[in-house]
């Protein structure tokens, strides 16, 4: 944690003239603004994110414009999730209004649905996650540019500085980075050029990205031109002829983001406000939570975390992966039945099908209709009670570990995330049918969940997390942890996490740092269950909760290197 804590004389001179814009536009701010006050509060996985976020909204900024320089700069200073290669969502609330916006990465025109596969049909082993092939149409840049141009209050070049002087001139790399980064370099060895970018981070001198400086510098100037367009287009371009990749400035040229109607729904006394397709989170969500209210006289005197506890929740998560796996997948090229996945009814009845006392048998659970690991995730809430929720990815950490020469930003592999053969499993273990195949132009299937839930038509909790498939799993964790059982932020977000997902049958995962108590984990493997410890920290929820008066609590998982504040500021007009 002390990390955290660390400010060195790089941070402090690439915040210097955003913190000071900061203080006159607040002083200027008293006089022009009501004196009605309101908690802003961030929540973000990296500590110059979360100062630049504060920085915004200090300075008049609204939620948008703090969540868009907080992107960019987690693009700088959190590379393995953070990015402009990438893709994700957007949940937010404005004046009263719910809206989504899906900038998830697309599948390039030469993509074909047995495109990792061999000539006997069998998957090539990592090629949909190491390499130029792996990578989809990155979307990150212009979904930010669509959420500033619908919302934005500031001007766009100035909410890109922060990010620009971060990567010119450098900040120190915290021990976690440091670790995650020589890991990757290992993993991938001489497959990429991972290694000679990122292969000499130390603690003891600034990591300096003067490339990606130039690219921030371009967009900044020119918008999504400055990235879909151009000289940034041409070095994309040049770097998938080079390593046999299939992304074109064509394809480049063509990505659009695409605003879809959120997820709403009625719990207990919340409006849920959450993930449409192509995330399969929101529909998960609903779900878990909706059968756990199902199945409530089973969870009656039910510790948290103890044996009975994990057991019945592992029986609804298996019901939810198998309706994951049949029906999701892009409604721009397949028919989702949201609705009547989330119908109350057919929820309880598959709650009815829970094993309160034994593990169900795999050939048991089916789809119920008659018919990255690395990702982050941040939460910002301004004076004036609006929201953004976003969660952004490359998929893997680092993506696929392919540095664009020139232009100093990592590739996604995000193809992993569709379907490449029916029944297989993904990186993260999830199988997939032909509702999720590959297709040119199509967005892959996410478990991003990026969450609001509302009260009485105001903010009440703000939640997401990056971690694959664990990711539905672990909001719906956090969730209950303040509802059901009275944590504060803090202790929800850092309570001990598990999760299963059908494949394999008896497998259960369970948080590296914050193990499940041992009692549970005998009376679990008792039942036949298999509990392993995950070897990789999933999840790093960030969680923002207004109380009935108006008072802000933001709390950031203490598994990652992410930061929170809370802070009093005048209500916009």
């Amino acid at each position: 944690m002390c990390e955290h804590r660390r400010m060195n004389t790089l941070s402090r001179r690439a915040h210097g003239s955003l913190a000071l814009l900061a203080a006159v536009s607040f002083l200027v701010s008293l006089i022009a603004r009501p004196a009605s006050a309101g908690e802003a509060a961030v929540a973000t996985s990296e500590r110059h994110a979360t100062e630049t976020a504060v920085a915004v909204l200090s300075a008049g900024g609204n939620a948008v414009d703090a969540a868009v320089a907080t992107a960019f700069v987690l693009a700088v200073t959190y590379p393995e999730a953070g990015n402009i290669g990438g893709g994700g969502f957007a949940t937010l609330t404005r004046g009263g209004e719910a809206k989504f916006l899906d900038f998830r990465e697309t599948a390039p025109r030469a993509a074909t649905r047995d495109m990792y596969l061999d000539a006997s049909g069998k998957v090539v082993p990592d090629s949909s996650l190491v390499g130029h092939r792996a990578a989809g149409v990155p979307g990150t840049v212009a979904g930010l540019w669509e959420l500033h141009r619908q919302h934005g209050s500031k001007p766009w070049r100035e909410l890109l500085q922060p990010a620009i002087r971060l990567a010119r001139e450098g900040f120190v790399p915290p021990p976690q980075l440091i670790a995650r980064t020589t890991e990757k370099a290992r993993s991938v060895k001489d497959r990429t050029n991972f290694a000679a970018h990122f292969g000499a981070l130390a603690a003891d001198k600034p990591f300096v990205q003067a490339d990606l400086a130039r690219t921030l510098e371009r967009i900044a100037t020119r918008g999504p031109n400055g990235f879909y367009r151009g000289e940034t287009a041409k070095l994309v371009a040049a770097e998938m002829r080079r390593g046999g990749g299939l992304i074109t400035e064509n394809d480049l040229r063509d990505y659009k983001p695409v605003w879809r109607a959120p997820l709403r729904t009625t719990w207990r006394k919340y409006e849920l406000v959450t993930a449409p397709p192509p995330s399969s989170g929101g529909i998960a969500l609903v779900q878990l939570l909706r059968m756990k209210d199902a199945l409530a006289p089973r969870f009656e005197g039910i510790a948290h975390n103890s044996g009975q506890y994990v057991h019945l929740v592992a029986e609804m998560e298996k019901r939810v992966f198998a309706d994951r796996a049949q029906y999701l997948g892009d409604p721009d090229f397949v028919k989702v039945p949201v609705d009547r996945l989330t119908d109350p009814q057919y929820v309880a009845r598959r709650a009815s099908e829970v094993d309160p006392g034994g593990i169900s048998k795999l050939t048991n659970i089916r789809p119920g209709l008659p018919e990255s690991l690395e990702t982050t995730h941040f939460a910002i809430v301004d004076g004036a009670g609006d929201a953004v929720a976003i969660t952004y990815t490359l998929n893997g950490s680092f993506g696929n570990a392919v540095v664009v020469e020139g232009a100093g930003f990592l590739l996604n592999n995000e193809m992993d995330d569709f379907s490449i053969k029916p029944g297989e499993q993904n990186f993260y273990g999830v199988v997939g049918g032909s509702a999720n195949e590959i297709a040119p132009g199509k967005r892959m299937l996410s478990s991003m969940t990026p969450t609001i839930l509302l009260q009485d038509g105001k903010v009440h909790m703000v939640i997401g997390t990056p971690g694959g498939s664990t990711i539905f799993t672990s909001v719906f964790q956090g969730i209950v942890n303040v509802e059901d059982f009275g944590m504060t932020p803090l202790q929800a977000v850092g309570a001990a996490r598990f999760h299963h997902q059908l494949l394999p049958p008896t497998r259960i995962v369970y948080s590296r740092c914050c193990s499940l108590p041992e009692a549970a984990l005998a009376e679990l493997r008792s039942r036949g269950y298999d509990m392993v410890r995950n070897p990789w920290e999933f999840g790093d929820l960030q969680l923002i909760r207004y109380d009935a008066n108006g008072k802000a609590e933001a709390a950031s998982d203490p598994r990652g290197r992410g930061t929170s504040q809370v802070i009093s500021l005048p209500a916009r007009k």
